[in-house]
């Protein structure tokens, strides 16, 4: 299963980026092989609509599961028509994260916000 994780830095050690559309990497974990990659995001740059780009980004790199603390509306559509499961990222590590939800203690995000169109805010 493809994990994708939000984090500004190429570390599976560093902790969970708080911006979904706009962070600047996701890490891309596979549990079943333990292969990790780096995937640049060039939604980050985008002048509006990042987090559905980054969401299509994800589907087309055949994510199962995302981990974030937060995420908008439109990009959760995307990633729901897609069948792709969104976790709530708690404050630790990509790898902590990700050992969470092979254990079964990440909640599902249940709470989608209509999106951040001024790009700041409550960061969780």
């Amino acid at each position: 299963m493809k994990v994708i994780v939000p984090v500004e830095s190429k570390s599976l050690d560093a902790p969970v980026c708080p911006s979904f559309g706009r962070t600047p990497l996701y890490a891309s974990y596979d549990t079943e092989t333990g292969n990790h990659e780096f995937l640049d995001n060039s939604a980050a740059a985008a002048q509006g609509g990042a987090g559905i780009k980054a969401s299509q980004m994800l589907v087309d790199h055949e994510a199962a599961v995302v981990i974030t603390y937060r995420c908008g509306e439109n990009a959760a559509q995307v990633l729901d028509a897609a069948n792709i499961m969104i976790y709530k990222a708690e404050d630790a590590t990509v790898a902590e994260n990700i050992e969470k939800l092979k254990n079964g203690s990440l909640e599902v995000l249940l709470k989608i916000h209509p999106g951040l169109h001024n790009h700041g805010g409550n960061k969780r």
